[in-house]
């Protein structure tokens, strides 16, 4: 098979124009804002940051820098609370000074170019504003919201303009090193210094500088307004404690550990919070009982958890286990880190132990801890792939994307049979809720936590009685069917709403469609969530707006009884790939992983058995009648023939084998991959792997499985069947 003509010559040019690396290891822990970010965009941005050294985080008591997109100051503090944290600004001496008038002996301080001040304030003696700088003795003090007859207050002794400044000097060089203080910075900075291969100086890029303060007790009661007074729910005081004092919101250097850091320590954690963003506890997050953490915790009714470290460990002479480790499969041996390079079969030696590992997973998904997912998830899929029964914690440790904290935990599973932070979680009544909520039909963890932490429901029952008419519309069809669509489908079942749905689009086209069952079906699942299905056609424009006639076709025969997403966005923009775009682009946004043609339906068998008499029935007693059949969700994706092997790829393996073709694609190939195609990342130029150009020598593919297989080809990647793309 040829490879793609031009792609060698893009790589060379990439390589002309490569520039220095960005070391950003030296900065304290950043946190990544997703306000005006698309998830794939949020997700890109972290992956560049972590390649550059920086330590990223998602606690509130850690982070010092903020990357963000917005530039308004108050929007920033809305965004800051909704993580928790409540701020007050922090005035930079300099930028204050310059602007104050300094009185001794009836002389006034002028500016360094000797002019005055356009605006002067009086310094009244043994009075102090509200916004006061005291520059010998101390660095900075909160600027508030400043009325036009507040003052500066600026000590005696600075009273001559040659020392102030040395002061403001000195008093700006304390703030910088002042581990308490956060600064807020554009996402333009990281972007320039990516450019110029060495970090700019982030004051350049400042939009706002704090430090954290306690909650202020008139923002403490949450309710919901269409709530009723006696469904009042005061999350302060019944379901998440107060934040503590500002004074450990933020710990010192020493205390602190970044989130990347973390997630290779044991899951005992003595010194950082056990709280989450919204202050709630952080599972796998053990306290100590220390005096300071106990009363704090007993005095907000906080359940404090006593550190279950593990003294055993699993040797040949503990529990019968042998130390021996078996021979190590090539990949563990070659480091091999994508989950797409591997075979990862439905079922393994040690799903026992993974199924513990996705419940702590799910945990860090309800506290948005999306770090923490997915490094879960790079553990898990390790593995799924791994061929043998895991009897000795260095054999974890061998594992790429493993490492000592779920080493700890395997110890732990091996000796006790259970895990100790599981346990916890399972039997925590507010992630009863969160779980259920989550499982609903288009509601994510974000809204899950909303649900609960704001609104202060508890069940589906509030959501209906109080909540019924702010839900979207999808999330109001996931509640009226929630119990069904929990109800898994039988491949049986998934075949027989494939045949349907093929037969629907050959009346709306000709006999060339092709159709093909992806998702859990096509990894080998006995039982799926949903039906995930790919329809295609060799003539491009067979497949150009197919997925409306397929859509009706279905409608009018009532197999579909609602049609709750019809995007077309791949007909928009002729079922061309989409383009590659930076973040500098005026959207911001790189469109997301999947941006085809597709229909989210729910779907009823429209026939049963008693059909006929109980229509009969329900004519005679002027009643509608009521299908009996179970709903079920269905997902209809259109792909265009140019790209339907990356289609196929992108919808049939598990969730980390799909991101990590999407990595591997970048870092490997300097490619951006997603469902509609691929294209190179310096040029923004289509980078044709299935042959879809005339200049190949083998033609167009003849199926979509064959497509599929140039795409792996293309990519430097070994084909792997579907049936081992379980990365869990």
């Amino acid at each position: 098979m040829s490879s793609p003509p031009s792609s060698q010559t893009l790589q060379n040019d990439s390589q002309a124009t490569e520039v220095p690396p960005l070391d950003l290891s030296s900065l304290p822990p950043i946190f990544v804002s997703a306000t005006h970010l698309a998830l794939e965009d949020l997700h890109e941005l972290e992956n560049e940051l972590i390649a550059t050294g920086a330590k990223l985080t998602y606690d509130v008591s850690e982070m010092r820098i903020v990357l963000t997109k917005v530039v308004s100051k108050k929007r920033i503090t809305i965004d800051l609370r909704a993580k928790g944290l409540w701020t007050e600004e922090v005035q930079r001496a300099g930028s204050v000074l310059s602007n104050a008038v300094m009185l001794d002996g009836g002389s006034e301080m002028k500016d360094e170019g000797g002019e005055r001040p356009a605006k002067r304030r009086r310094v009244e003696d043994g009075k102090s504003a509200a916004a006061a700088i005291i520059l010998d003795d101390d660095v900075t003090i909160p600027e508030r919201e400043f009325g036009s007859s507040e003052v500066l207050n600026i000590s005696a002794k600075a009273t001559s303009p040659t020392k102030a400044r040395n002061n403001v000097a000195t008093a700006a060089e304390k703030l910088d090193n002042d581990s308490n203080v956060i600064k807020v910075v554009k996402i333009e900075w990281f972007e320039e210094s990516q450019k110029a291969g060495e970090m700019k100086p982030l004051d350049d890029y400042l939009t706002y500088t704090c430090r954290g303060v306690e909650k202020p007790s008139s923002s403490i009661p949450v309710t919901n307004r269409s709530t009723p007074a006696k469904q009042v729910v005061n999350i302060s005081s019944s379901t998440t404690p107060h934040k503590p004092p500002s004074s450990t919101l933020h710990s010192s250097p020493s205390n602190r550990t970044a989130i990347l850091e973390r997630a290779k320590e044991d899951a005992i954690d003595t010194t950082s919070q056990a709280t989450d963003r919204f202050g709630k506890r952080r599972f796998n997050h053990h306290q100590t009982a220390s005096t300071t953490d106990a009363t704090w915790a007993a005095g907000h009714h906080e359940k404090v958890f006593h550190a279950h470290l593990l003294t055993k460990t699993t040797t040949e002479n503990d529990n019968g286990v042998s130390s021996d480790m078996p021979e190590m499969p090539d990949w563990v041996k070659q480091g091999v880190k994508y989950s797409c390079q591997r075979q990862s079969p439905l079922s393994g030696p040690n799903d026992t132990f993974i199924g513990l590992l996705k419940k702590i997973r799910l945990a860090r998904t309800l506290t948005e801890d999306e770090i923490g997912v997915r490094a879960y998830s790079s553990s898990i899929a390790s593995l799924a792939a791994y061929p043998h029964r895991v009897s000795n914690p260095r054999e974890v440790m061998a594992l790429p994307g493993c490492d000592a904290k779920i080493a700890n935990l395997f110890v732990e599973f091996a000796n006790t049979g259970f895990i100790q932070a599981v346990e916890d979680l399972e039997a925590d009544e507010d992630m009863k809720v969160l779980r259920q909520f989550y499982e609903i039909w288009g509601v994510g963890a974000t809204t899950a936590r909303e649900f609960f932490f704001q609104s202060g429901w508890r069940d589906l029952d509030d959501i209906v009685e109080y909540g019924w008419n702010t839900l979207s519309r999808v999330q109001q069809i996931g509640v009226k069917y929630y119990d069904e669509f929990l109800d898994l489908i039988p491949r049986r079942e998934v075949e027989d709403i494939a045949k349907t749905i093929h037969r629907h689009a050959v009346l709306v086209r000709d006999e060339a469609i092709q159709s093909q069952l992806v998702g859990g079906y096509r990894r080998g699942k006995p039982a799926c969530g949903d039906v995930d299905i790919i329809l295609s056609h060799p003539d491009e424009t067979q497949t150009l707006h197919l997925v409306n006639d397929v859509v009706a076709s279905l409608e009018q025969e009532g197999w579909i009884t609602h049609t709750l997403v019809l995007a077309l966005t791949n007909s928009k923009r002729d079922q061309e790939t989409l383009p590659y775009r930076s973040r500098e682009g005026p959207s911001g946004s790189h469109g997301g992983f999947d941006t085809l043609d597709k229909a989210l339906v729910v779907w009823q068998d429209p026939v049963w058995s008693s059909k006929s008499s109980d229509e009969a029935l329900a004519a005679k007693e002027g009643t509608k009648v009521k299908n009996p059949n179970i709903h079920r969700r269905v997902d209809i994706i259109i792909a265009p023939w140019r790209s339907v092997g990356c289609a196929v790829a992108g919808w049939s393996g598990g969730t980390t084998f799909q991101r990590d073709i999407r990595r591997y694609a970048k870092n490997v190939k300097g490619w951006k991959f997603d469902s509609s195609g691929i294209r190179d990342r310096v040029r923004g130029e289509v980078v044709d792997v299935e042959g879809f150009l005339n200049n190949w020598e083998s033609g167009r593919a003849g199926d979509m499985v064959e497509a599929e297989r140039r795409v792996f080809e293309g990519l430097g990647l070994p084909f792997v069947e579907a049936e081992m793309r379980n990365t869990g």
